[in-house]
Protein backbone atom coordinates (compact mmCIF):
# COMPACT_ATOMS: atom_id res chain seq x y z
CA UNK A 1 0.00 0.00 0.00
CA UNK A 2 2.80 2.24 1.12
CA UNK A 3 4.60 3.91 -1.91
CA UNK A 4 6.88 6.82 -0.66
CA UNK A 5 6.34 8.17 -4.31
CA UNK A 6 3.71 10.62 -5.21
CA UNK A 7 2.04 10.55 -8.53
CA UNK A 8 2.81 13.90 -10.69
CA UNK A 9 0.54 16.98 -10.31
CA UNK A 10 0.73 20.91 -11.25
CA UNK A 11 1.34 23.29 -8.41
CA UNK A 12 -0.24 26.68 -8.15
CA UNK A 13 0.73 28.88 -5.56
CA UNK A 14 -2.00 31.96 -5.26
CA UNK A 15 -0.87 34.39 -3.68
CA UNK A 16 -4.42 35.91 -3.14
CA UNK A 17 -7.44 33.60 -1.42
CA UNK A 18 -9.66 34.83 -3.95
CA UNK A 19 -7.38 33.31 -6.57
CA UNK A 20 -7.38 30.04 -4.66
CA UNK A 21 -10.75 30.09 -4.58
CA UNK A 22 -10.74 31.11 -8.34
CA UNK A 23 -8.71 28.05 -8.81
CA UNK A 24 -10.36 25.01 -6.75
CA UNK A 25 -13.06 26.08 -8.57
CA UNK A 26 -11.89 25.59 -11.71
CA UNK A 27 -10.63 22.38 -10.97
CA UNK A 28 -13.14 20.76 -8.87
CA UNK A 29 -12.49 17.35 -7.97
CA UNK A 30 -9.60 17.05 -9.56
CA UNK A 31 -8.04 20.12 -7.45
CA UNK A 32 -6.72 19.56 -3.89
CA UNK A 33 -6.44 22.61 -1.09
CA UNK A 34 -2.29 22.34 0.27
CA UNK A 35 -1.90 24.12 3.95
CA UNK A 36 0.41 22.70 6.29
CA UNK A 37 0.61 19.37 4.18
CA UNK A 38 0.26 16.63 7.35
CA UNK A 39 -1.94 14.92 5.71
CA UNK A 40 -2.16 15.72 3.09
CA UNK A 41 1.23 14.23 1.79
CA UNK A 42 0.20 10.97 3.72
CA UNK A 43 -2.12 10.39 1.17
CA UNK A 44 -0.24 11.53 -2.08
CA UNK A 45 3.07 9.49 -0.81
CA UNK A 46 0.21 6.53 -0.61
CA UNK A 47 -0.92 7.19 -4.02
CA UNK A 48 -4.71 6.88 -2.71
CA UNK A 49 -5.39 10.77 -3.56
CA UNK A 50 -3.99 11.50 -6.43
CA UNK A 51 -4.72 14.85 -7.50
CA UNK A 52 -4.20 16.42 -10.69
CA UNK A 53 -3.60 20.25 -9.16
CA UNK A 54 -2.79 20.92 -6.19
CA UNK A 55 -3.28 24.81 -4.70
CA UNK A 56 -0.74 25.16 -1.91
CA UNK A 57 -2.12 27.92 0.13
CA UNK A 58 0.86 28.52 2.24
CA UNK A 59 1.80 31.98 0.82
CA UNK A 60 -1.49 33.34 1.63
CA UNK A 61 0.03 35.40 4.29
CA UNK A 62 -3.63 37.30 5.30
CA UNK A 63 -4.95 33.52 6.77
CA UNK A 64 -1.96 33.73 9.20
CA UNK A 65 -2.24 35.56 12.86
CA UNK A 66 -4.49 35.66 15.95
CA UNK A 67 -5.99 38.87 15.99
CA UNK A 68 -8.77 40.75 18.64
CA UNK A 69 -12.09 41.07 17.52
CA UNK A 70 -14.25 44.20 18.41
CA UNK A 71 -16.40 43.30 21.49
CA UNK A 72 -13.80 40.95 22.84
CA UNK A 73 -13.83 38.04 20.74
CA UNK A 74 -10.60 36.65 18.95
CA UNK A 75 -9.61 35.60 14.95
CA UNK A 76 -7.55 32.74 14.73
CA UNK A 77 -6.02 33.02 10.45
CA UNK A 78 -7.21 29.29 9.05
CA UNK A 79 -2.74 29.01 8.38
CA UNK A 80 -2.19 30.02 11.99
CA UNK A 81 0.27 27.10 13.00
CA UNK A 82 -0.55 25.03 16.24
CA UNK A 83 2.11 25.90 18.49
CA UNK A 84 1.29 29.47 17.62
CA UNK A 85 -2.41 28.75 19.04
CA UNK A 86 -0.84 27.15 21.42
CA UNK A 87 2.06 29.94 22.93
CA UNK A 88 -0.55 33.06 22.18
CA UNK A 89 -0.71 34.04 25.38
CA UNK A 90 -4.43 35.73 24.40
CA UNK A 91 -5.62 32.37 23.40
CA UNK A 92 -4.14 31.05 27.06
CA UNK A 93 -6.00 33.78 28.97
CA UNK A 94 -9.53 33.61 27.30
CA UNK A 95 -9.24 30.14 26.17
CA UNK A 96 -7.35 27.93 27.46
CA UNK A 97 -9.21 25.03 26.09
CA UNK A 98 -7.96 25.45 22.90
CA UNK A 99 -4.12 26.25 24.05
CA UNK A 100 -4.41 22.84 25.79
CA UNK A 101 -5.78 20.89 22.75
CA UNK A 102 -3.30 22.24 20.29
CA UNK A 103 -0.70 21.47 22.89
CA UNK A 104 -2.28 17.95 22.72
CA UNK A 105 -1.57 17.61 18.96
CA UNK A 106 1.12 15.20 17.50
CA UNK A 107 4.38 16.28 18.61
CA UNK A 108 6.02 19.48 18.74
CA UNK A 109 7.74 19.15 15.36
CA UNK A 110 4.56 18.94 13.12
CA UNK A 111 2.74 21.55 15.97
CA UNK A 112 5.18 23.83 14.24
CA UNK A 113 4.69 23.51 11.19
CA UNK A 114 0.62 22.02 11.14
CA UNK A 115 -2.03 24.38 10.93
CA UNK A 116 -4.99 24.89 13.15
CA UNK A 117 -7.15 24.71 9.70
CA UNK A 118 -5.27 21.66 8.52
CA UNK A 119 -6.10 19.60 12.32
CA UNK A 120 -9.70 21.01 12.07
CA UNK A 121 -10.53 19.71 8.17
CA UNK A 122 -8.40 16.34 7.67
CA UNK A 123 -9.94 13.20 6.90
CA UNK A 124 -10.48 10.59 9.40
CA UNK A 125 -7.82 7.88 10.15
CA UNK A 126 -9.90 4.76 9.39
CA UNK A 127 -6.94 2.24 8.02
CA UNK A 128 -9.25 0.35 5.74
CA UNK A 129 -9.77 3.94 3.82
CA UNK A 130 -6.42 5.08 4.30
CA UNK A 131 -4.66 2.06 2.75
CA UNK A 132 -7.12 2.43 -0.01
CA UNK A 133 -9.82 0.09 0.33
CA UNK A 134 -12.96 0.34 -1.42
CA UNK A 135 -15.08 0.87 1.66
CA UNK A 136 -18.35 3.58 1.87
CA UNK A 137 -16.44 6.54 2.37
CA UNK A 138 -14.22 5.96 -0.58
CA UNK A 139 -17.01 5.39 -3.01
CA UNK A 140 -17.27 1.35 -2.48
CA UNK A 141 -20.18 -0.75 -1.21
CA UNK A 142 -18.97 -2.13 2.89
CA UNK A 143 -17.47 -0.97 5.74
CA UNK A 144 -14.56 -3.10 6.43
CA UNK A 145 -14.21 -2.24 10.16
CA UNK A 146 -17.66 -3.68 10.81
CA UNK A 147 -17.22 -7.19 9.28
CA UNK A 148 -16.66 -10.25 11.36
CA UNK A 149 -12.70 -10.06 10.90
CA UNK A 150 -12.84 -5.91 11.12
CA UNK A 151 -10.40 -4.38 13.36
CA UNK A 152 -12.67 -1.32 14.43
CA UNK A 153 -10.40 -0.19 18.65
CA UNK A 154 -10.35 3.36 17.07
CA UNK A 155 -14.04 3.47 16.27
CA UNK A 156 -17.36 5.10 16.97
CA UNK A 157 -19.87 4.55 19.52
CA UNK A 158 -22.54 6.88 17.82
CA UNK A 159 -23.66 7.75 14.94
CA UNK A 160 -22.70 5.20 12.39
CA UNK A 161 -24.25 4.80 8.88
CA UNK A 162 -22.73 2.43 6.72
CA UNK A 163 -18.92 4.10 7.47
CA UNK A 164 -18.04 4.34 11.66
CA UNK A 165 -15.06 6.05 11.48
CA UNK A 166 -14.46 8.99 13.80
CA UNK A 167 -13.04 12.39 13.60
CA UNK A 168 -9.18 13.03 14.92
CA UNK A 169 -8.63 15.72 15.56
CA UNK A 170 -8.12 17.69 19.12
CA UNK A 171 -8.92 20.75 18.78
CA UNK A 172 -12.73 20.35 16.98
CA UNK A 173 -13.71 19.56 19.79
CA UNK A 174 -12.50 22.75 22.03
CA UNK A 175 -13.68 24.88 19.30
CA UNK A 176 -17.15 23.55 19.12
CA UNK A 177 -17.25 23.61 23.09
CA UNK A 178 -16.50 27.28 22.82
CA UNK A 179 -19.24 28.22 20.25
CA UNK A 180 -16.66 29.18 17.66
CA UNK A 181 -17.43 30.11 14.01
CA UNK A 182 -15.79 28.92 10.99
CA UNK A 183 -15.08 31.64 7.97
CA UNK A 184 -15.59 29.98 4.74
CA UNK A 185 -14.91 31.91 1.84
CA UNK A 186 -16.08 30.60 -1.98
CA UNK A 187 -16.67 32.10 -5.45
CA UNK A 188 -20.26 32.78 -4.44
CA UNK A 189 -18.55 35.07 -1.26
CA UNK A 190 -18.13 34.70 2.69
CA UNK A 191 -19.73 33.15 4.93
CA UNK A 192 -20.17 32.01 8.63
CA UNK A 193 -20.71 28.25 10.22
CA UNK A 194 -21.43 27.29 13.50
CA UNK A 195 -18.60 24.74 14.38
CA UNK A 196 -20.91 22.20 15.47
CA UNK A 197 -22.29 22.50 11.79
CA UNK A 198 -19.33 22.90 10.21
CA UNK A 199 -18.57 18.94 10.56
CA UNK A 200 -20.79 16.07 8.86
CA UNK A 201 -21.63 12.41 9.47
CA UNK A 202 -21.90 9.58 6.88
CA UNK A 203 -25.71 10.33 7.26
CA UNK A 204 -25.31 13.44 5.32
CA UNK A 205 -22.00 13.15 3.25
CA UNK A 206 -20.05 9.58 3.98
CA UNK A 207 -17.44 11.13 1.36
CA UNK A 208 -16.93 14.55 3.59
CA UNK A 209 -16.25 15.27 7.25
CA UNK A 210 -17.15 18.85 6.87
CA UNK A 211 -19.58 21.11 4.80
CA UNK A 212 -16.56 22.18 2.64
CA UNK A 213 -16.89 21.90 -1.02
CA UNK A 214 -14.53 22.06 -3.99
CA UNK A 215 -14.32 25.89 -3.74
CA UNK A 216 -14.81 26.33 -0.33
CA UNK A 217 -11.77 27.98 1.25
CA UNK A 218 -11.77 28.18 5.50
CA UNK A 219 -9.90 31.44 6.22
CA UNK A 220 -10.67 31.76 9.85
CA UNK A 221 -12.10 30.85 12.92
CA UNK A 222 -13.57 33.05 15.31
CA UNK A 223 -14.00 32.49 19.36
CA UNK A 224 -16.70 34.60 20.83
CA UNK A 225 -16.11 36.76 23.97
CA UNK A 226 -18.86 34.91 25.46
CA UNK A 227 -16.70 31.91 26.73
CA UNK A 228 -13.85 34.33 27.29
CA UNK A 229 -12.74 33.38 31.14
CA UNK A 230 -14.55 30.36 31.02
CA UNK A 231 -13.77 27.66 33.55
CA UNK A 232 -12.33 25.55 31.41
CA UNK A 233 -11.06 21.42 30.87
CA UNK A 234 -9.32 19.06 28.06
CA UNK A 235 -8.18 16.02 28.30
CA UNK A 236 -6.93 13.31 25.71
CA UNK A 237 -6.52 9.84 26.05
CA UNK A 238 -4.24 8.15 23.31
CA UNK A 239 -2.27 5.20 23.61
CA UNK A 240 1.08 7.50 23.15
CA UNK A 241 1.19 10.64 24.81
CA UNK A 242 2.92 12.10 21.32
CA UNK A 243 2.43 11.88 17.56
CA UNK A 244 -0.83 9.72 18.27
CA UNK A 245 -4.32 10.27 17.45
CA UNK A 246 -7.07 10.81 20.12
CA UNK A 247 -8.67 7.55 21.66
CA UNK A 248 -11.19 9.22 23.56
CA UNK A 249 -10.86 13.02 24.05
CA UNK A 250 -13.16 15.57 26.01
CA UNK A 251 -13.61 19.71 26.15
CA UNK A 252 -16.03 21.28 28.36
CA UNK A 253 -16.40 25.37 28.50
CA UNK A 254 -18.28 25.95 31.67
CA UNK A 255 -19.75 29.62 33.89
CA UNK A 256 -19.70 28.52 37.87
CA UNK A 257 -20.88 31.27 39.66
CA UNK A 258 -20.68 30.72 43.67
CA UNK A 259 -20.27 26.69 43.04
CA UNK A 260 -23.28 26.18 40.96
CA UNK A 261 -22.36 25.77 36.92
CA UNK A 262 -24.79 28.09 35.30
CA UNK A 263 -23.84 27.65 31.67
CA UNK A 264 -21.48 24.88 30.01
CA UNK A 265 -21.24 23.04 26.48
CA UNK A 266 -19.32 19.85 27.13
CA UNK A 267 -17.62 18.12 23.42
CA UNK A 268 -16.23 14.77 23.23
CA UNK A 269 -14.03 14.02 20.47
CA UNK A 270 -13.20 10.39 18.45
CA UNK A 271 -16.70 8.83 19.70
CA UNK A 272 -18.49 10.11 16.50
CA UNK A 273 -17.35 10.73 12.99
CA UNK A 274 -18.42 14.39 14.06
CA UNK A 275 -17.22 16.21 17.80
CA UNK A 276 -19.99 14.82 19.85
CA UNK A 277 -22.06 17.99 22.00
CA UNK A 278 -22.86 16.11 25.12
CA UNK A 279 -26.26 17.85 25.68
CA UNK A 280 -27.87 15.63 28.10
CA UNK A 281 -24.60 16.04 30.60
CA UNK A 282 -25.43 19.46 29.95
CA UNK A 283 -28.74 19.41 30.78
CA UNK A 284 -28.20 17.27 33.78
CA UNK A 285 -25.53 19.36 34.93
CA UNK A 286 -26.63 22.96 34.41
CA UNK A 287 -27.93 24.42 37.95
CA UNK A 288 -25.94 22.22 40.03
CA UNK A 289 -23.02 22.17 42.28
CA UNK A 290 -19.81 21.83 41.17
CA UNK A 291 -19.04 18.62 42.78
CA UNK A 292 -18.54 15.03 43.09
CA UNK A 293 -21.70 13.68 42.88
CA UNK A 294 -22.89 15.99 39.87
CA UNK A 295 -19.81 15.07 38.25
CA UNK A 296 -20.51 11.28 38.28
CA UNK A 297 -23.87 11.67 37.47
CA UNK A 298 -22.41 13.45 34.22
CA UNK A 299 -20.35 10.64 33.78
CA UNK A 300 -23.23 8.24 33.46
CA UNK A 301 -25.25 10.53 31.42
CA UNK A 302 -22.57 10.89 28.81
CA UNK A 303 -22.60 7.21 28.17
CA UNK A 304 -26.51 6.76 27.33
CA UNK A 305 -26.77 5.20 24.38
CA UNK A 306 -23.69 3.87 23.18
CA UNK A 307 -23.61 1.18 21.02
CA UNK A 308 -19.85 -0.16 21.02
CA UNK A 309 -18.34 -2.20 17.87
CA UNK A 310 -16.49 -5.37 18.58
CA UNK A 311 -13.00 -3.87 19.93
CA UNK A 312 -13.77 -0.79 21.30
CA UNK A 313 -15.93 -1.25 24.22
CA UNK A 314 -13.26 0.61 26.94
CA UNK A 315 -14.25 3.85 25.12
CA UNK A 316 -17.29 3.69 26.93
CA UNK A 317 -16.20 4.05 30.75
CA UNK A 318 -13.36 5.43 28.79
CA UNK A 319 -15.88 8.25 28.49
CA UNK A 320 -17.64 8.35 31.10
CA UNK A 321 -14.44 8.74 33.39
CA UNK A 322 -13.31 11.67 31.61
CA UNK A 323 -16.84 13.70 31.35
CA UNK A 324 -16.53 13.06 35.23
CA UNK A 325 -13.31 14.49 35.43
CA UNK A 326 -13.86 17.33 33.56
CA UNK A 327 -16.86 18.44 35.24
CA UNK A 328 -14.97 17.87 38.88
CA UNK A 329 -12.03 19.21 37.60
CA UNK A 330 -12.19 21.75 35.31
Amino acid sequence: MSKDMMAGFELFQPDTVDAAVELLGRYGDEGWALAGGNDSLDWFKDRIKQPRYVVDLSGLTELRGIREMAGGGVEIGALTTLSDVEGNALIQDRYPVLAQAARRVASPQIRNNGTLGGNLVQDTRCWYYRYGLDCYRAGGNECYAVTPEGQNREHCLWGADRCVAVSPSDTAPALVALDTRMVVRSGAGEREIPAEDFFVGPDIDIERMTVLQNDDVLTAIRIPAEWAGATSYFEKVADRNTWDFPLVNIAAAMIVQGGTIERIRLVAGAVQCIPRRLTVVEGVVTGQSKNEATAELAGQAAIRGATPLNFNHFKIPLLENLVTRAIRDA
